[in-house]
């Protein structure tokens, strides 16, 4: 689930020679409108607003961008999942976004968008088989390495409703299986999460990241959570290395993902841990 979504862009521009009687002037093409990147990561553990989507297993990750002079843009980012987390599917998070970034003053600007994530033949284990499919609204400002984001969900969040959480009560395993969920406690549309990223600039190498945000879950306020992180990015002959800090206040017994092999285990997927990444942008 994003998740931050990882945002990158190349400006390029090209150069023609072009003969004008005895003479050769060198003429500036114009800089083509579009502008497509990609970009491409291996971490050791896919955290998303610092929930684990990946059972704190390794994921792979990758995503393709489409952006025009005019500020609009396109894209679409795939990861691995775990199929605890998100069963009878593919174990795959497929998103596809689009939206509008424009300056607003100076180094101020802003973004706004729509996100939706897509888990092909995942479903909760309930009769119906209702998905785990979502979509947010969002709108950011940014200064300077700063952004202030809200996302708002226009669906059911991740499938939470009545009929897939209506009386569900927290992991026995890591908690008080007493404390549960009314047995009608209705949509969770209109849920939210807001969030503060900085990225600080120390030299043309080393970059600090540090992260807070909050997630609210409507109707389900047991699974509201604040997650935070602290991290270094280092850029290595065009790579880019990570490492980050990652923790929330998750209730344990809410965020905790059981494994019913044999024999069967459970991990606490919002405890605080280490990623480390490698990633790459072309």
């Amino acid at each position: 689930m994003r998740k931050t979504i990882l945002a990158l862009a190349v400006a390029v521009t090209f150069s023609l020679p072009t003969v004008v009687g005895a003479q050769t002037v060198a003429t500036l093409a114009p800089a083509s409108p579009h502008t497509f990147t990609g970009n491409l990561a291996l971490v050791t553990d896919y955290r998303f607003r610092g929930i684990s989507q990946t059972y704190k297993l390794p994921a792979v990750q990758g995503g393709i961008n489409y952006s025009h002079a005019s500020g609009f843009y396109l894209g679409t980012w795939a990861s691995n999942v775990s199929g605890n987390q998100y069963p009878n599917g593919a174990s795959l998070e497929w998103d596809f976004y689009g939206g509008y970034k424009s300056a607003i003053s100076g180094d101020l600007g802003c973004d706004v968008g729509l996100l939706y994530y897509w888990y092909p033949g995942a479903y909760y284990n309930v009769s119906t088989k209702d998905k785990f499919n979502s979509t947010e609204l969002y709108g950011a400002l940014t200064y300077i390495g700063m952004s202030l984001k809200y996302s708002h969900t226009l669906s059911d969040f991740f499938g939470v409703k009545t009929n897939t959480c209506g009386g569900s009560c927290q992991s026995a395993l890591a908690g008080d299986a007493t404390d549960c969920f009314a047995a009608a406690p209705g949509d969770s549309k209109g849920s939210g999460y807001l969030d503060f990223t900085v990225n600080y600039t120390i030299n043309d190498k080393l970059e600090l990241v540090g992260h807070v945000g909050h997630q609210s879950v409507r109707h389900y306020g047991k699974l509201n959570s604040t997650d935070w992180k602290l991290g270094l990015n280092y850029v290595l002959n065009g790579w880019v290395l990570g490492a980050a800090y990652v923790d929330t206040n998750a209730k344990k017994g809410w965020y905790t993902v059981s494994n019913p092999g044999s024999p069967a285990s459970y991990k606490k997927v919002g405890e605080a841990t280490l990623v480390l990444s490698v990633s790459k942008a072309f």
